[in-house]
């Protein structure tokens, strides 16, 4: 691939699924066209205590997805493409907006298809952010991409979803999803280094390393663990084991993980993770499993606030 092939936007290549669309005049597999599509910009409070804080992580939601979960619990922007199209300059705006109203971080959702446009913006504000970038991602991600973010990003948030190439065809229609995460985390690892945090408990910088059980899933976790393991020293990044599953969209179509997971298959999974050696991270209870987790995509955020409206400090 030449250098610099990533940046372009007609023929993209942004994603591991390397559609090459022109995207000056349709969208990609992703859903995305020219122009950046956001769903809602506001403080939020459901993410990792590191994360979120005491006032929330600026979470920014952008249209559009790479991987096609049948599961997503955030299906109405990521399968559905819900959202508003914004100017760069806008996309500037709102990042300073969230930090004024007390984000501890700017969360950047599911950004990965619009990365030349993202960096950009990041440059643009860089003197004036005084709070770290997180990128959040379904892991789903080419190393060539994320290079293009070397120094703009603070915390990578990437989840490693799956082991086995069957289920994540089945369920992401991605048969090359291990292969491509399993990259993408190390060099995420390679380029922000080791986890720091703050005297209040704030991660600063590294890789939280997210990882969903699912139902019939339990072997498939255990793999990931192991290749975790295998990879990283307990030091080297944080793991964060969700139980939060809950049958969204088109669950009902694969049977065997329409329910959520039972206590067995979580304890299962946590407890081996204990064994190898990963005490630092964070777990979920059981009663994590709730729809009112997913936010409301209703455009928030996205209008400029009225005249003479001022923002919380």
């Amino acid at each position: 691939m030449q250098k610099g092939r990533v940046n372009k936007m007609a023929g993209c290549e942004l994603c591991p699924r390397l559609c090459r669309a022109d995207r000056s005049d349709q969208t990609g597999y992703c859903l995305a066209g020219k122009n950046i599509k956001i769903a809602r910009a506001a403080l939020h409070l459901w993410e990792e205590p590191p994360i979120s804080g005491t006032k929330g992580s600026g979470a920014i939601f952008f249209s559009g997805c790479p991987l096609k979960c049948c599961f997503c619990q955030n299906y109405r922007i990521s399968h559905e493409n819900f959202g508003k199209e914004i100017s760069e300059k806008r996309l500037a705006e709102i990042c300073l907006e969230l930090q004024q109203q007390g984000a501890h971080n700017l969360n950047l959702v599911s950004a990965t298809p619009y990365v030349p446009a993202v960096k950009r913006v990041l440059d643009q504000i860089r003197d004036q952010l005084r709070i770290p970038v997180v990128w959040n991602s379904s892991g789903y991600e080419r190393v060539e991409t994320l290079a293009q973010l070397n120094g703009s990003v603070d915390i990578y948030l990437p989840d490693l979803k799956y082991w086995d190439e069957a289920r994540s065809a089945r369920y992401s229609n991605a048969p090359d999803y291990f292969a491509a995460a399993s990259q993408a985390v190390r060099y995420m690892a390679d380029q922000v280094g080791k986890p720091v945090f703050d005297s209040n408990g704030l991660l600063k910088k590294g890789v939280m390393l997210r990882h969903l059980v699912m139902p019939g899933g339990k072997q498939d976790s255990l793999r990931i663990l192991e290749w975790i393991a295998e990879t990283f020293s307990p030091d080297e990044i944080l793991i964060s084991l969700m139980s939060q599953y809950t049958p969204f969209y088109r669950s009902k179509d694969y049977p065997e993980i329409n329910r959520r997971i039972t206590t067995l298959e979580y304890q299962t999974v946590l407890d081996r993770l204990i064994e190898l050696g990963f005490v630092n991270g964070y777990m979920q209870e059981k009663s994590s499993a709730k729809e009112e987790y997913t936010p409301p995509f209703d455009l928030t955020g996205i209008e400029p606030a009225a005249h003479g409206e001022k923002f919380p400090c």
